[in-house]
């Protein structure tokens, strides 16, 4: 796409946050060109661009903030809404969480395409990396390398029954609304009743999430590497927070939201004089 895009309609989406389990309302309007994705926290709240240094918490999701106010769990909508080609809109949020839907970013991805994308007589920002990076945490690491396309190869290592897993693909709105918006959060069972007895995790359950139990997941896999598809599409929601189309190839290894944010605030500061100079974000 060389031309940015918004939503020809607005999208109307409901439903209990994975993490708090509150009810909350997310409203996504299209926007002029240049408006980049933003969020609006409750009706007259403040307006938050999704970018990286609005990053306030990254412990078991993606949460957007200003201080004072905040939002969690941004992470698969910004993956349904970034690779679905949609570059401005407005999401206004009614609850302190994006409700989860059914775990994964499927909901979100059919609802853009049937809506559609409207073309913008403006070029799409492009994010074009022209030198290695390399970020590491802990066991994670990620590579973000110059390539010609948005490009992402993900290796896990989980311990049984998920096992060591694997994904090399290039992100084009196609291939994200059929092999990644699926793809489910996932989670232990030991690790599930543990946050519960924390009072966490508390909107969580077999329709919203994959969980594992000893012997195997206890819902049907809808890949053998479910939960590698998985890790991709937050891996594009976090990369969403750069501000532009990635020209870039990830490579991570155990790689998750807090090595994303840390690699995303890292790139935009690296990049911030060109991106001055040509009026970016």
């Amino acid at each position: 796409m060389q031309q940015q895009h918004t939503l020809r309609d607005v999208l109307e989406f409901e439903g209990i946050g994975l993490h708090t389990g509150a009810e909350a309302r997310v409203t996504v309007r299209p926007q002029v060109a240049g408006s980049g994705l933003r969020f609006r926290l409750g009706a007259g709240g403040p307006v938050i661009p999704a970018l990286a240094e609005n990053v306030v918490e990254t412990r078991r999701s993606t949460v957007i903030g200003d201080g004072e106010r905040t939002v969690s769990t941004v992470e698969h909508l910004l993956s349904a809404l970034f690779a679905m080609g949609v570059d401005n809109a407005l999401i206004e949020v009614d609850g302190p969480e994006i409700p989860a839907m059914d775990g994964s970013a499927a909901a979100f991805a059919q609802a853009i395409e049937h809506a559609g994308i409207a073309p913008q007589a403006t070029a799409r920002r492009r994010f074009v990396v022209d030198r290695p990076f390399f970020y590491r945490e802990g066991n994670a690491t990620l590579v973000v390398l110059p390539c010609e396309e948005f490009r992402i190869q993900f290796s896990v290592d989980f311990a049984p029954p998920v096992g060591a897993q694997f994904l090399d693909m290039s992100i084009a709105p196609d291939r994200f609304l059929a092999e990644i918006a699926p793809a489910r959060t996932f989670g232990y069972l030991h690790e599930v009743e543990a946050l519960l007895a924390a009072g966490l995790a508390r909107g969580g359950s077999l329709d919203n999430a994959l969980v594992f139990a000893p012997d195997g997941p206890m819902t049907p896999l809808r890949w053998p590497n479910e939960v590698v598809r998985h890790k991709a599409l937050d891996l594009i929601g976090d990369f969403a927070l750069l501000g532009a189309w990635p020209q870039c190839e990830v490579i991570s290894i155990k790689s998750g939201h807090r090595l994303h944010a840390i690699a995303t605030n890292g790139l935009r500061e690296a990049y911030a004089p060109r991106r001055a100079a040509v009026g970016g974000r």
